[in-house]
Order: C-alpha cells, then sequence, then structure tokens
C-alpha cells in the first residue's frame, strides 16, 4: 500500500513506464521520453510482471531499454507522475521473426493488447484499433468486418497516458472470448 500525503491510500502495482528498442536510423535520435512505435515511455500499468511485451525491432541487437519505476499509476496518467519508485527486473528476450508489428502489443494472462501512441488521442484510438483488427484477422481467422464488430462489442480501449507529448490509447481484447 501507498499511502499519499493527503491520507489516501493506493495498493501498489509496480510497472516499468518506459520499455523500449532502439527506432529506426531514419528517425535520427529520439528520447525515450515521449512513446512511439519503439515503445519508450508507455506508461502502461498493466505491463506488470510475467506479461509478454512485443516491440518492432528496428536495428540488430533491439538496444532494449527500460526505467521509470511506478508503484502505482491511473490509466491516464493526467498530472505527469505516478507514485515513482526504484525497480529491478529480470527480462527474457526472444526474437519472433513470425510476428510483424508496427506498434508495441502484450499478453497477460487474460487480455491481448494492442497500443497506439500519437500527439492526438483520435489517432491514438485509431491505431490500436486497427492494430487489434489486424491481430483478430491474423491469428484468429476473423474477416476484417468481424474483428471491427468485435473490437466494439467486447474489447476495452482505454486513456494510458496523456503527459508526455505523444499520448497513449490502449485496448484490452479478453482471451476468453477464444478458449
Amino acid at each position: 500500500i501507498g499511502r499519499l500525503p493527503f491520507g489516501v491510500d493506493i495498493p501498489l502495482k509496480p510497472f516499468f513506464g518506459i520499455m523500449g528498442v532502439a527506432p529506426p536510423k531514419s528517425w535520427g535520435r529520439c528520447t525515450s521520453v515521449i512513446p512511439r512505435a519503439f515503445g519508450g515511455n508507455i506508461d502502461n500499468k498493466q505491463l506488470v510482471a510475467g506479461t509478454t511485451l512485443y516491440l518492432p525491432v528496428h536495428v540488430p541487437g533491439a538496444n532494449f531499454s527500460c526505467g521509470d519505476g511506478h508503484g502505482a499509476q491511473g490509466d491516464g496518467e493526467v498530472c505527469l507522475t505516478a507514485i515513482e519508485t526504484a525497480l529491478q527486473g529480470t527480462f527474457e528476450f526472444i526474437l519472433r521473426k513470425d510476428i510483424t508489428l508496427a506498434n508495441p502489443r502484450a499478453e497477460t494472462p487474460t487480455h491481448v493488447i494492442t497500443m497506439g501512441f500519437d500527439t492526438s488521442l483520435d489517432r491514438c484510438m485509431e491505431i490500436a484499433l486497427k492494430d487489434m483488427i489486424e491481430y483478430l484477422v491474423s491469428t484468429k481467422n476473423l474477416s476484417r468486418l468481424d474483428a471491427y464488430t468485435l473490437c466494439s462489442v467486447g474489447v476495452d480501449f482505454h486513456v494510458t497516458q496523456t503527459v508526455n507529448t505523444s499520448k497513449g490509447i490502449h485496448g484490452m481484447l479478453p482471451k476468453s472470448f477464444f478458449v
């Protein structure tokens, strides 16, 4: 439990706010503070221990980095901070040549998560939605129309964060739909 200075207790659920790989060389130097297709400060509180995070690899070796430990954070991270903390993590890296990604994707024990980042929340939503449709078409053999319908009736889209120039939306598809 984290106790806020004004007396509110918040359950702790630690995660790394920044997880990413090197951007494409053509983008030049990029800060990890602004989330983009390579990851960075994605601030997704769903990415806790035991989650699989898929990142598109743009350079040999990927050059993964992480940091910005959070003890707890609400969806949206609306005022530039969470309960900041030091974290240590152990990571396993597997190069998946059978998956082509334009943006980060994740899997928890219960959900598949797509993510979109842009300066516009509307564009973030479009990216996360299109990636979820693509996931459903390519892995569950749904038509694009059926995947789109499922996204409307069964996928929960959340504002991930709004504070780092690029904002974020993540869509959460329950794995239980396909048991």
